[in-house]
């Protein structure tokens, strides 16, 4: 993946959340742009969850970026009976 990908998802419009898969392995989902910031080089990102947690990537490490539509990133939904 380039930073150039990388960069595309962060600012398409609308924002469409995906989840960023790592080299070891690491899926981490993306909800929202104010949920993430970069470095100013570029390189490195930090990806805040709902749950207050964080997680800081090098941008070359990252192996695919999974684009889901809205409210599906990294969540599993609920089956209406």
């Amino acid at each position: 993946m380039t930073l150039e990908a990388f960069r595309e998802a962060l600012n398409a419009e609308p924002f469409q959340t995906f989840t960023i898969h790592t080299a070891d392995g690491r899926s981490i989902p993306v909800v929202s742009r104010e949920f993430i910031m970069r470095d100013p080089p570029g390189r490195t990102v930090h990806v805040y969850q709902q749950d207050g947690r964080l997680s800081t990537i090098d941008l070359l490490l990252v192996t695919e970026l999974e684009k889901r539509p809205n409210g599906e990133a990294g969540a599993k939904r609920r089956r209406r009976n």
